[in-house]
């Protein structure tokens, strides 16, 4: 599924990966290819990412930790958009 991540001071991150867990205010939540269309409220956690070869922008890289396969992005707040396998984070 394709990604795209955005914050006030930019596009973080825009990619393809195999699910996406998100900080939902009333708990983590994944999302997989095919999920149901949803829109959600995220609250101060982390957005994890899984999947081969994703590829973060060099620039960028200090905002990302990664882990074994995961890249970890951490948000303060935000929402999270998923249909027909494009999810759309705005994210603070």
């Amino acid at each position: 599924m394709k990604v795209d991540i955005v914050t006030p001071e930019g596009a973080l991150f825009s990619g393809e990966v195999d699910s996406i867990v998100v900080p939902g205010v009333n708990g983590s939540f994944e999302m997989l290819n095919n999920h149901a269309p949803i829109i959600a409220v995220l609250q101060k956690g982390d957005v994890r990412l899984k999947g081969q070869g994703i590829l973060i922008d060099n620039e960028l890289k200090d905002k990302f930790e990664i882990k074994q396969g995961e890249v970890i992005l951490p948000i303060n707040s935000g929402t999270v958009e998923m249909k027909n396998n494009n999810v759309i984070i705005l994210a603070e």
